[in-house]
């Protein structure tokens, strides 16, 4: 059962990894299309996620939410994210009075906190725009990749040690600890061929994704343990739905997008 597992983890890999490069290579309207698309199919399993917990949320705001999100950071990147912000909490609240008691205050948390934690995905566009963005997401998407390879392959071969049984019982101390060295070694091997990347400061960033990485993968693991479900869905062969795929990015992207735009670039 593990052995076919990993050929479908291997088989989605090959399929998805091209296409994710293709996107970040070529950035602009591609990059935003494909995250816009990626939100859309992630707020359908959220939603299913949600009423699963006993909510009632209203997917057509979670995804007029991220269109908004989507749709001002195409247009003025960043500039005006704190007005859509203020703006996507002004619609829930509407929605809010205009339903009640239909719909209550904890629908309406559910609903925003949905859009503004998988909003996190507009970041991989918003990292591309930055002065040598393909470097930068470049090493989002290979620290990421490379911290949820070698945590599941430490894990594997060395784990022993329950790092959160009671929201995911696989995963080990040792499997964390080298997810975050793994994160750490490739983003320093990045930098040695991209030279956009200063090589001290991407290694700590590595690392940094390394952990990041971890807290997004148990958060989620954490919401789909209360909704009890073992996958967000089952579009992913070998990973389950959008969400199973791409909880850790939906952490480690902002991450990143601010640590370099704060304070290296």
């Amino acid at each position: 059962m593990v052995d076919k597992l990993l050929h479908l983890r291997v088989l989605s890999a090959l399929v998805g990894i091209p296409i994710a490069l293709l996107a970040a290579w070529y950035g602009s309207w591609l990059l935003w299309l494909i995250t816009m698309l990626i939100f859309t199919a992630a707020a359908l399993e959220m939603t299913t996620i949600l009423k699963g917990l006993g909510l009632q949320p209203a997917g057509w705001i979670i995804q007029i939410g991220g269109l908004i999100l989507f749709a001002g950071a195409y247009q003025y990147k960043d500039t005006i994210i704190n007005v859509i912000y203020v703006l996507l909490v002004l619609i829930n609240l509407l929605w809010l009075v205009f339903c009640y008691p239909k719909k209550t205050p904890t629908d309406v948390f559910a609903n925003l906190a949905a859009t503004l934690y998988l909003g996190n995905l507009v970041f991989l566009y918003l990292t591309r725009e930055l002065p040598g963005g393909l470097a930068w997401l470049l090493l989002i998407l290979t620290t990421t990749w490379a911290s949820d390879t070698f945590a599941y392959f430490v894990g594997r071969a060395i784990g022993r040690h329950k790092l959160a049984p009671l929201l995911s019982p696989k995963k080990t101390v040792e499997g964390a600890v080298g997810g975050v060295a793994g994160a750490a070694l490739t983003a320093c091997l990045l930098a040695q061929f991209l030279p956009d990347l200063p090589v001290q400061p991407v290694v700590l960033l590595g690392a940094l994704v390394g952990i990041a990485s971890l807290l997004g993968d148990l958060f989620e693991s954490a919401i789909k343990r209360q909704a009890g479900v073992k996958d967000s869905g089952h579009l992913i062969p070998g990973h389950g739905g959008i969400l199973d795929r791409f909880d850790s990015l939906l952490i480690t992207t902002p991450l990143v997008y601010y640590i370099v735009k704060l304070f290296i670039i």
